[in-house]
């Protein structure tokens, strides 16, 4: 059993944030203007001529170098988005492909771009939701369904947002998890955060905080491996 992915809808059906974690290639970055700012380093298209002055000494850009301020709270830390320039190359704790033998791998990427994926996964999503309202009446709720080849996992809040996982087809619900991620991080760090504004159409919600501790609660489950 194993966990894939994590994408994160708003209410205007837009992704605002992605992650993975077993996905054997890396998804091909978004078209340019096909997916909002800082929604994942990994996915965001890159930028021609982004500012030099942030390059490292192997002239790639750091992942998250500059958040513009940062808070402390009793419930926790806060702090603002990534400076897009911050948002233009993968984190540098993602590990390399490993081959057969052990030697690094460059991880290649392969099928529809990020923001072609992102709107399947929703319009997937969307279809099968609106199958069962029709088909089972208000009772019934849409919460996984099955394939040879994984299993999907949904949650959503009562403000619209919606969280989807991605996992191994054996996996048990996720439902739970989804709804940790909700009121755990993404309250802490999302929605009680002065400095991300929430619904404004204009980017994401990705900020290294909120990212690491979803990263620290999936890699600390019985379902990861």
């Amino acid at each position: 059993m194993t966990v894939f992915s994590l994408y994160i809808y708003d209410r205007h059906c837009a992704c605002v944030y992605y992650q993975d974690w077993h996905r054997t290639k890396r998804p091909k970055p978004a078209t340019e203007g096909g997916l909002l700012p800082a929604v994942s380093s990994a996915v965001t298209p890159s930028l021609p001529n982004a500012n030099a002055d942030s390059t490292s000494s192997t002239g790639t850009l750091s992942a998250y170098t500059s958040p513009r301020n940062t808070l402390s709270s009793s419930t926790g830390v806060v702090i603002a988005m990534n400076d897009m320039v911050g948002l233009q190359a993968p984190p540098p704790s993602t590990p390399p492909a490993q081959s057969a033998t052990g030697t690094a791998q460059p991880s290649a990427s392969v099928g529809l771009p990020f923001d072609e994926e992102a709107k399947l996964v929703y319009g997937v999503v969307l279809s099968l939701r609106n199958m069962v309202k029709k088909l089972s009446g208000r009772d019934e709720h849409f919460i996984n369904y099955r394939t040879s080849t994984y299993k999907l996992h949904l949650f959503e809040t009562p403000s619209g947002y919606k969280f989807i996982m991605l996992s191994d087809p054996n996996t048990e619900s996720l439902r739970q998890t989804l709804r940790q991620i909700y009121a755990g991080p993404f309250i802490d760090y999302v929605v009680r955060n002065p400095l991300s504004t929430m619904d404004s159409r204009i980017h994401g919600i990705d900020n290294e905080y909120f990212r690491a501790s979803v990263d620290r609660y999936i890699r600390g489950l019985i379902a990861f491996s």
